[in-house]
Parts: C-alpha cells; structure tokens; sequence
C-alpha cells in the first residue's frame, strides 16, 4: 500500500464521508453507507428542514429503511472537513463547487465524483488546483471517478424511492486520461461501498467508463424529453428503440475516436438491462418536467467536441443535442415568466 494511501487509512479506522447534494442519488448512497454504520454528513439544500427533523426515507427494491437522525446541513460551513468528499450535484450545479467542496477537505482527502458526462474530474480538478495555488494546504487530493448504475428518484422531503440497481464503477483520474489503475484508496471506498449493499465495479480506465455510461445516459437521457417518454415507452416502441440503436453507435463511434473500444455487444447489455426496468423517467426528464436546467454540456457537448476534435461527426447525437438546447431554453425562459 502507498504511503499517500497509508496517510488516508490512518486518519481514521472508519472514513467518515460528506455527501455534497443529498437528492436522488446522494441520498440513497449517503443513506446505504449510514445505514451500514459509517459516519456520513449530508449537505442539504430545499429540504433541510425537513430532513433535520425526520432523517430519511428510502423507499427500495432491495427493502425500505428510515434513518430517523441524519447529520444535515445547510450551510457547508458548520459541515467538518470529512476523508471523503462525495460530489453528488447536477453538473450543471459545479459553478457551486468552490463554495461548497473545498471547506470540506482535508489533509489527503479524496473526491469521489458521482455524475454523469465527461470532463467532469477534470473539472474538479483545476479547482482544487487554483485552491492550492492561492496558498491552502490540502495535501494529495485524490479524485476518484464514480459511475452509477442506478434507478432512483426524489418523491418528496426526504423521501427517495430506489426502483432498481445500483451499482457504482469506480476508476482514479489521472491527467491527460492517462488509465489509472487500481489505487489503494479506491479499494478502501469500495470496501465501504460493498459493505453497505453497494455493489462496485473497479476500473482502471476511467474515461472508458465514462463512454460506456454515455452509451445509456445519451438515447434515453436525451429521447425521454424529446419525445416525452419513459424508459418503457421507448423499449416498445419500435421507431424509437430504432433511434436508440442508431444513438448508442453512434457513442461507440465517438469513443472509439478518443481510442475507447467498447464491444458491439455492450449495445445489447444495455438494451437488456433498459427492458427489465420498471417504467423509469429519466433524471433528465425529471430536471426537464421540474423547469431546472439540463445536464446538456457533461452529457452531450463535451462528447460531440471529443469526437469533432478526432475527425470524427456524430450526427445523430448532435440533431439530439439541437433539439435538446431549444427545448431546455424555451423551458426555462418560460418558468421565469
């Protein structure tokens, strides 16, 4: 084991962790890891109320659970600083991540970032590098991608229901997507993971993750709110599974412009596991019907210009994308009116 993995072991027999948006997502893992006995605080924002009185709800397959006293926050300031910074935010919330990541880290903390899209660790990155930069000591930050396999929606205060799966690919970032192997650290987070229910994955090649996952998230992510549907709907229909076919190819160009190879049979796991799904609306479809902004850049714009930037168009990704942009505009012009 390294020494920078041995210096985060040692700061605690038990990580503690602090999860950075506590809705669909964070809260169900931030839950699964208290459930399971580890210290977790919870970053919480229109609920906090709440959230303070009456802890958590999880409503799951896998079976319900309440976690009646939670350490909730509404400010990141009284949070204190934790072994790992779990980013748990829509990406199109980042602008907030200099406010309300870097408080929280410690000496050798790591960053587990759970979102959608490329260049997101890079992203986290260079704020912790400008962080550092300005004189702050934290040590060997490092940052570790997460890849969530997961159905789960927010239905009300505190109230998350868990459809299906669950599962987390975890792979390190390294500069210029360089693969990363398996560090020791990661293994210590999975470790954790696994001991509250949460089956994990360890990649060693992060940004070939990344595509895999955009191999779901780009056809029924983006089709759900161009064609007002449900997962289900789109399996059924045998015009719009037709798309998805084309789109999920499309992805499979695009990565293997950027030298990420993912078989030809990956394309039927994923349309596999999309019809055993309950009817699912997809969190992009849920930001899409609550009028807040969608995850359009991570998710569309950063993979359209990996591509573009080879040789490489992808047409059918990019119309979507389009589309996509009118509908997220005009929707968010009209909520304000």
């Amino acid at each position: 084991m390294s020494s920078a993995a041995l210096n985060f072991f040692n700061v605690t027999k038990n990580l503690t962790y602090a999860i950075l948006g506590t809705g669909a997502l964070g809260g169900f893992y931030g839950a699964k890891l208290q459930q399971a006995g580890l210290e977790v605080h919870f970053l919480v924002r229109s609920d906090y109320e709440s959230v303070r009185r009456n802890g958590l709800f999880v409503e799951s397959v896998d079976g319900d659970f309440r976690l009646n006293r939670v350490n909730a926050y509404c400010d990141v300031r009284n949070m204190p600083a934790c072994d790992v910074a779990i980013v748990a935010l829509k990406t199109t919330q980042n602008h907030l991540l200099p406010d309300i990541l870097l408080p929280i880290l410690k000496e050798n903390s790591t960053v587990l970032v759970l979102q959608n899209g490329l260049g997101i660790e890079e992203e986290v990155a260079a704020i912790i590098d400008r962080y550092k930069v300005s004189g702050h000591k934290i040590g060997e930050t490092k940052i570790i991608g997460g890849l969530c396999f997961l159905c789960s929606n927010k239905v009300g205060d505190g109230h998350i229901r868990h459809l299906a799966y669950g599962k987390i690919n975890l792979g390190e970032h390294k500069n210029n997507s360089q693969h990363g192997g398996i560090a020791d650290e990661m293994q210590i987070i999975a470790n954790d993971f696994e001991s509250a229910g949460i089956p994990i994955e360890l990649s060693s090649d992060l940004l070939l993750a990344r595509w895999k996952k955009l191999v779901w998230n780009i056809p029924y992510n983006g089709l759900s709110v161009v064609l007002d549907a449900t997962t289900e709907e789109l399996m059924t229909n045998p015009n719009s599974l037709e798309l998805v076919k084309e789109l999920m190819h499309e992805v499979l160009r695009g990565a293997k412009s950027v030298e990420c190879d993912i078989p030809l049979e990956f394309i039927e796991t994923m349309l596999e596991h999309t019809r055993n799904m309950h009817p699912y609306r997809t969190s992009m479809k849920i930001d899409y019907d609550e009028k807040r902004p969608l995850e359009l850049t991570a998710i569309f714009s950063n993979a359209l210009q990996a591509a573009f930037s080879r040789g490489v168009n992808l047409p059918k990704i990019r119309c979507l994308y389009q589309q996509l942009q009118f509908l997220d505009l005009r929707n968010r012009t009209n909520a304000v009116k």
